[in-house]
Parts: structure tokens; C-alpha cells; sequence
């Protein structure tokens, strides 16, 4: 499976992701090709530039004396569905414009259908979300995957005025995804990049794991002192090798709740996503018996489960740091067993482990000893011999 990887250290718009398309190697020909095809009268240029030190491609979009015309989004998506496009990239440019809609209609109060698309709807901005859908075919990409966003701060003058930065349709497209500001005090994600990597991406967060077969940068309009003002994307293959991703540890030294609300804070935060969470004894200040809460959670996740542990229990701060998290490749099997069918993980190294909550059903129902279960569970996986093609690949 081929991905592709956001990495927006320096904010998201169109014209830089279909720069960063190309530069990791979407045929230009066939992109150009594509946007011509939409009849808007534009004309396109690509050129090689050079931002902060990095060589990157700048995508750019020729209106000439033609007015800017305010679109209705049924009007763009029939210009979408006209054109002699795959149906991945008419299906992917249509559900962009469709979030992009959704974003400005809760903005400004209206039905999605009366929303008049001002910038957004604009020649450059068709062109530039068309143009990344068609060059994430051409690139023959099956999942998108992005980074914490950095949205700029400062203020950013609309056709409705001076607004904050992120502007509020944004702020709405990126509601529940990781975002901050570092750098200079300009809006660095735009709502069209926004809705291209909300709409596009499956998560957010840390590189996944993969082969990188290209890599390519799309070039902003402004060039900045303090870092290369880029799109960079990650294009490759899925990977099986075992994985190290970074995580979040969320940890709190908590001598003033009792047992029975910290087991609760547990069941809570293992429930909201956290990746595992765990107490353990403390001596504290004063000779207080106290606990070690320790949560690991995705970096996407930090902020929700931290205000999770603030509500659950006394504490009232938290150390919140970044670790790598190595993860070994495993496959699901099932095996069966006198007592019945049991999922189980098996891992690169050929380790089985049973899945608990099949054993502990099974010794409920039967009123077999647990034990004796997960023994029936790890012979039945021995007596199935020589591992599959997966497991042996995993």
C-alpha cells in the first residue's frame, strides 16, 4: 500500500500541496492536463524556487483580467463531475469542497447551499484542490496520513475583515486534530489546506512506518528567517517492520483520592484512547502513602486525557513528556479449542499470547478454570504447526 505523509511544520495551503505533489514526482503533463480540462481559462506554471535553504516546487495559477466569480458548491462540484477526471480524484475533490462548505456555512450562519464561496471558490482554489486530488492518483496514493498542523498566528485581512489566525472556517475544518503556532506571526494554514488534509488524512500524528520512495517539497509564497517555509510530503510503501512511533507520557504523583476513584480514572482513560495507563506505589512527601498514574497516549490525544485526569481525580498538575514507543509487527489468529474458538496475537518472533477478555468469557460460561483455558488456548496454537505465509512475513 502506497502512503503519503503530510508533514506540516510550516503550515498547510493548496498551491503547496500540489508544489509538494509534484516535486515527489506527479507527472506534470497529465496534472496540467486534468486542470485544463476543468474550463476555467486559467494557466498554470510550475518552477523550481528555493525556501529557507530547501529546494522546493512552487505551483502557481495564472487568472489573467478575468473577474473572480462567487460560486455556489453545486457549482463546483459540476464542474468536478464534468471533467474527464478518475473517479477517485472527482470523488476526493468533491468530499474536500463538500468539508470546505460544511466549514463556511457553520462560520457564517447558513445553509451549505447558500454559502457563496468567495476565495475559496475562486479559479486557484478549484485548480488547487484538483490538482492535489489528481496528483495523489496520479501518484497511485492509498492513504494519507498527516502531522500536528502549524497554523501561524496573528491576524489574517479577509473579505470580511482583519480576523485571527487560525481564520474561524480553519479553526472549524481543524476542531479534534493537533495543531500549534511556532514561527512568524502570518496565517500559515489556509482553509483550502485545511480541508485537503482533514479531508484527506486517515489520522495525525508521528510519521507512520514506511519505505520512502520520494519525497517532495511545495514552496509557500513568502520565504521566512526562521524556517524553510514548506509542504514537505512522504511518499511510500507500508512497511511490516516493527514500529517506533512517539508517544505522550502523562504522569501524576497523587496521595489525596482513594483507591476506588483512581481505579475509575483508569477505566475512564483507558476508555477515551489511551494507548495503556497504570499505577503503581509511592512513598511521598511527609511519609504519605500515595500512586504513580501513568498514562501513555498518542500525542493527538495528550491534551483530551490530561483534562480527563484533572476531572477524575485530586491531582492538580501533571509532567507531560514525549518517549518513543517500539511496537513489534504481530498478526490476529484464531484457534480452536475444546471449549470453544480463541482469538490470539502472534508476533514476529512466533510468541502467541490469548486474547484475555475470549478466555475469561469462555471459563464464565463453562465454569472452566481460567487457567486451564489459556492453557487449552496456547496448546491448540502449538499443535497448528507451521506458521502462515502473514505470520511468517510479519
Amino acid at each position: 500500500m502506497k502512503l503519503c505523509y503530510l508533514d506540516a511544520f510550516s503550515g498547510i495551503s493548496g498551491d503547496m500541496t500540489v508544489g509538494a505533489l509534484l516535486d515527489a514526482g506527479a507527472p506534470s503533463d497529465a496534472l496540467l492536463a486534468a486542470l485544463h480540462s476543468l474550463e476555467t481559462g486559467a494557466w498554470f506554471e510550475v518552477e523550481k524556487t528555493v525556501r529557507g535553504g530547501v529546494t522546493a516546487s512552487k505551483f502557481r495559477v495564472h487568472v489573467g483580467d478575468q473577474p473572480a466569480k462567487h460560486r455556489h458548491l453545486s457549482h463546483i462540484l459540476e464542474m468536478i463531475a464534468k471533467a474527464p477526471l478518475t473517479p477517485r480524484a472527482q470523488a476526493a475533490a468533491s468530499a474536500v469542497f463538500l468539508r470546505l462548505g460544511e466549514a463556511e456555512a457553520g462560520v457564517h450562519g447558513v445553509p451549505v447551499e447558500k454559502v457563496h464561496f468567495h476565495e475559496v471558490g475562486a479559479i486557484d482554489s478549484i485548480a488547487d484542490i484538483v490538482g492535489a486530488c489528481v496528483a495523489l492518483d496520479l501518484l497511485d496514493v492509498a492513504e494519507v496520513h498527516a502531522s500536528a498542523i502549524n497554523v501561524g498566528s496573528g491576524t489574517v485581512q479577509t473579505e470580511h475583515g482583519l480576523l485571527p489566525v487560525p481564520a474561524p472556517a480553519t479553526a472549524s475544518l481543524l476542531a479534534g486534530k493537533p495543531i500549534y503556532a511556532r514561527g512568524p506571526e502570518v496565517e500559515l494554514t489556509t482553509p483550502t489546506g485545511a480541508a485537503l488534509a482533514v479531508t484527506l488524512a486517515s489520522s495525525f500524528g508521528p510519521l507512520p512506518a514506511m519505505r520512502i520512495s520520494s519525497i517532495g517539497h511545495g514552496a509557500g509564497d513568502r520565504d521566512f528567517k526562521q524556517h524553510a517555509n514548506v509542504l514537505r510530503v512522504l511518499i511510500g510503501d507500508r512497511t511490516d517492520v516493527p514500529e517506533a512511533t512517539l508517544v505522550s507520557v502523562i504522569e501524576a504523583n497523587i496521595d489525596d483520592s482513594s483507591p476506588q476513584v483512581l481505579g475509575y480514572a483508569l477505566e475512564k482513560l483507558m476508555e477515551a484512547g489511551a494507548l495503556d495507563a497504570a499505577l503503581s506505589p509511592l512513598q511521598m512527601k511527609k511519609n504519605r502513602p500515595g500512586s504513580l498514574l501513568r498514562v501513555i497516549a498518542k500525542p493527538e490525544d495528550q491534551e483530551r486525557l490530561a483534562q480527563i485526569i484533572f476531572a477524575e481525580t485530586s491531582t492538580l498538575g501533571l509532567r507531560i513528556y514525549a518517549a518513543e514507543r517500539r511496537v513489534e509487527a504481530r498478526s490476529m489468529v484464531e484457534v480452536e479449542t475444546p471449549y470453544g474458538a480463541i482469538r490470539g496475537k502472534v508476533s514476529a518472533q512466533g510468541a502467541f499470547a490469548p486474547e484475555f477478555d475470549d478466555c475469561k468469557a469462555i471459563a464464565q460460561r463453562t465454569g472452566t478454570p481460567l487457567p486451564r483455558v489459556l492453557a487449552a488456548a496456547h496448546e491448540a496454537y502449538l499443535r497448528r504447526g507451521l506458521p502462515t505465509d502473514f505470520e511468517k512475513r510479519v
